[in-house]
């Protein structure tokens, strides 16, 4: 996580890490556990994470962390498209406990 800089950095705040909604630190948490875990190299992801924000310069800084975790996952076939998409639809519907 120490090569982000640029567009691509960690918003922080004195020097500490900001998520301004629980879900952002949940997709934050996740990349970075699924990374330690040798699910995919890190340089991936933030190859990937530079091109979503190029893509949508206006978006969200977590929106494009969390579209290029999704997009990663599907790629490395850690997670299929259909288990992808019913585990969206389960968090938006609020299915799922949010402390998940």
């Amino acid at each position: 996580m120490t090569e982000l800089a640029g567009l691509e950095e960690v918003p922080r705040k004195n020097g500490e890490l900001v998520f301004e909604a629980p879900w952002q630190s949940r997709a934050f948490g996740m990349a970075v556990a699924l990374n330690e875990a040798h699910e995919y190299d890190w340089e991936d992801f933030r190859s990937r994470l530079v091109a979503e924000i190029a893509s949508a310069p206006q978006r969200e800084y977590y929106a494009s962390w969390l579209s290029a975790f999704e997009h990663l996952l599907l790629e490395t076939n850690a997670i299929g498209a259909d288990e992808l998409e019913r585990r969206q639809s389960e968090y938006l519907s609020m299915e799922r406990d949010d402390v998940f």
